[in-house]
């Protein structure tokens, strides 16, 4: 399977994602829940066409930024060397989109099921393919922890992105886990996605400050 062939994978999730919509907009009420607290309570709304149109429109639009992108990378040819990673990532995120939006229609129509407990575990897989991403990831300017330091230097790249991995994979089994705990799962995801990401900033920082100042470590040392 090459590039076009996972781009249009991913693109099939746009046209599911609109006959979901189409077959459903009959039954919908107006408006339509959108949003739902951490206990799972229907908290916003949106208007039937917008909440039928938004997720089939912005998927369509993101595939065609992701589609972009390697092309006006000026650093085009390190995305090049873990496209097929970052090819489905755009599938999974594709994928992921068509998870909310067929779960939020599933639940105007009248189905009942824990929302926040479908969305948590779409976002866990989500982040954990993420994970996937970064170990792989060579440096750039769109996909991956970017930091000043981080762009700067390979190495620092590199390190940064074998923990970052690390942390979004671990990320999305403690969101999992979280699911166990109730009106308390949200904070099982967002606690260690605000942890995972000072704390790859402050380790890329920390990285490049000694490479400065050291030299790069031996190899096969402090990885």
């Amino acid at each position: 399977m090459n590039t076009r062939h996972r781009f249009a994978l991913a693109g099939s999730f746009v046209v599911l994602s609109a006959i979901v919509s189409v077959v459903a907009a009959p039954e919908l009420p107006d408006p339509v829940v959108s949003n739902w607290n951490a206990a799972g309570e229907p908290s916003g709304t949106l208007s039937k066409t917008l909440a039928l149109g938004l997720v089939p429109v912005l998927t369509a639009a993101l595939l065609a930024v992701f589609a972009a992108i390697p092309r006006v990378d000026p650093l085009r040819e390190n995305i090049g060397e873990f496209r097929p990673y970052y090819d489905w990532f755009v599938v999974v995120f594709a994928a992921y989109l068509f998870v909310v939006h067929t779960g939020i229609i599933a639940f105007n129509l009248g189905y009942e099921f824990d929302f926040v407990a479908l969305i948590l575990l779409a976002v866990a897989g989500l982040l954990y393919y993420c994970g996937v991403v970064l170990t792989h990831a060579k440096r750039n300017w769109f996909v991956g922890i970017r930091t000043p330091w981080t762009l700067s230097n390979d190495e620092v790249w590199d390190r940064t992105h074998a923990l970052g991995g690390k942390l979004f994979k671990l990320t999305a089994i403690l969101a999992v886990v979280g699911l166990l705990f109730g009106e308390y799962a949200l904070y099982f995801l967002l606690v260690p996605v605000a942890v995972t990401a000072v704390g790859t900033v402050v380790y890329s920082y920390y990285l490049y400050e000694r490479i400065e100042q050291d030299g790069p470590a031996p190899s096969g040392l402090d990885r």
